[in-house]
């Protein structure tokens, strides 16, 4: 079970979850208070726009079509002409218009202004019944019956003037009360700000507290770890995600300094063991000097001498006589050979100060020179491709391509051989190829041949100590670079191997070119 150095102290979901639900709640407050204020607003605005305000203009336009009606009649009555009661007709269809608005606006029978506007229906009508009716069915006009229109017309009036006082009042009312809607919304809009800022605000002293603070917390103490005392404990604050945190870097603090105590010890040791090393490998070196020249002299008297047996007494002995000679002479000189390419293999590396920029050209053409004997018994045909400037030993990279030419050379095929060499940039290295149209080489021996002594075929198919390919390889991989078999292809074989390209040399500066003109 792993153990939790931080109990009872809050994790950062729950500080989130914390100040979310608070400012949640302050902004559900916020939402609703200013829902209520708009819907209060819309209603202010909407029993203003589509109730009193309509009522007013309906109410002015039953008026107006009252007093059309009695224009029209006065100028019936006085002048006897039926085209003045024009007015009068059209007074009735206006008031019917305005009467059914007034109706659908809310003025029905039982409201205050439903009955008002039923007393100044009842008003015209007793007046049109007293006054127009009797005209309209062919009374006679006469004066009385102008003076009996006047107050009866003045009670319509004054009935008109109650409804419309009473509707103007309405109006009024309905905006007040959006004007106070109005500014209770733009309060709560204040509100709503306010408690946003406040949400804000909370949000961010609790993140900052919680979180933010103990990070930078932490964070110090990381870097001083890193950069000034490694030793120092690191201890975090805040919350539970931070306390393990901080846990954690202190157990890979601690991790740290065991492993850093065991590499010093290692490096102790591994100091100690290089200089053993070192020491050794100079008197393995001392040795294997020593012991090749011991073992040259000794061999070359032995191969001299077996020649000289071969060449006295060739033909005087038995077969199994010359034959033991010749193994003799071939196994001291096998022993010869072997022994100057054991001296190579392990002579490479050692002269560091010997790299220079060299022309793979030249070295191919030493390498090919060194070969030609080969080359004209074999009637080989060699062709090249342009051939890059590398940096490296120069006896070391013509044994590189010395062998894979020999190689080609030696593991041919009935044809006579045809090799080419070539080179290709890619990105930072040369790559070369060193193709032929030989024997090749099985897939399943791709590495197998890089090894030192390892033959595919015996020593009486194929001369050779099995040291050639592991020398090449030792010597590229001494260059910064890899060499390998190509097997992509289907014919013959294919040496591929890289080394670094030098870098291009820097373009001379104005001062230098300067300095060059002074000189001159």
């Amino acid at each position: 079970m792993k153990f939790d150095p931080a109990p009872g102290v809050w994790s950062i979901s729950r500080w989130s979850v914390l100040s979310g639900v608070i400012a949640s709640l302050l902004l559900g407050v916020a939402i609703v208070a200013g829902s209520l204020a708009l819907a209060s607003l819309t209603d202010s605005r909407a029993r203003l726009l589509d109730v009193t305000g309509p009522q007013v203009l309906q109410a002015t336009s039953l008026s107006t079509a009252l007093l059309n009606q009695e224009t029209g009649v006065r100028g019936y009555i006085l002048a006897g002409r039926a085209e003045f009661l024009e007015p009068y007709r059209d007074g009735l269809r206006a008031q019917d218009a305005a009467v059914g608005q007034l109706r659908h606006l809310g003025a029905t029978p039982g409201t205050p202004a439903g009955d008002d506007l039923d007393r100044v229906l009842g008003a015209a009508t007793n007046w049109r019944q007293k006054i127009i009716e009797p005209v309209l069915a062919g009374a006679p006009i006469t004066g009385a019956q102008m003076d009996a229109s006047k107050p009866l017309f003045d009670d319509v009036r004054g009935s008109l003037s109650v409804l419309q006082s009473r509707l103007e009042a309405e109006r009024l009312d309905a905006r007040e009360d959006l004007s106070s809607s109005a500014d209770v919304l733009r309060a709560m809009l204040i509100v709503i700000a306010v408690l946003l800022c406040a949400a804000v605000a909370l949000v961010f002293f609790l993140l900052h507290r919680k979180l933010i603070k103990p990070i930078r917390q932490l964070a110090a103490e990381v870097s001083d770890v890193a950069q000034n005392d490694i030793h120092r404990p690191v201890r975090g604050s805040g919350p539970r995600e931070m306390r393990v945190l901080a846990s954690d870097v202190e157990s890979l603090r601690s991790r740290i300094l065991d492993e850093v105590t065991l590499l010093e010890r290692a490096q102790e040791t591994i100091a100690v063991r290089t200089r053993e090393l070192e020491r050794s490998n100079s008197d393995l070196e001392q040795f294997a000097y020593v012991a090749s020249h011991d073992l040259q002299e000794p061999l070359r008297k032995v191969a001299s001498f077996c020649q000289l047996l071969q060449k006295r007494y060739q033909g005087k002995l038995d077969e199994r006589g010359d034959q033991y000679i010749g193994f003799a002479v071939d196994g001291a000189k096998r022993m010869q050979a072997l022994i100057n390419d054991l001296l190579a293999f392990s002579r490479v590396g050692r002269k560091e100060n010997e790299n220079a920029v060299l022309e793979t050209g030249d070295l191919l053409d030493t390498a090919l020179a060194n070969l030609d004997d080969a080359v004209t018994e074999s009637g080989a045909r060699i062709t090249r491709g342009e051939l890059p400037a590398v940096r490296g030993e120069k006896s070391l990279l013509t044994a590189v391509f010395q062998n894979l030419v020999g190689n080609a050379l030696k593991f041919r095929g009935e044809d006579p051989p045809e090799i080419e060499i070539a080179a290709e940039r890619d990105g930072d290295e040369w790559r070369f190829r060193v193709t032929d149209n030989g024997i090749g080489i099985s897939t399943e021996y791709a590495e197998r041949i890089f090894v030192i002594f390892q033959r595919l075929h015996g020593r009486g198919d194929y001369p050779g100590t099995g040291i050639g390919l592991a020398l090449c390889r030792k010597i590229v991989e001494h260059h910064g670079g890899r060499i390998w078999l190509d097997t992509t292809g289907t014919a013959g074989t294919r040496f591929c191997f890289t080394l670094p390209a030098p870098p291009a040399p820097e373009p001379a500066t104005a001062e230098n070119s300067s300095e060059g003109n002074e000189q001159a």
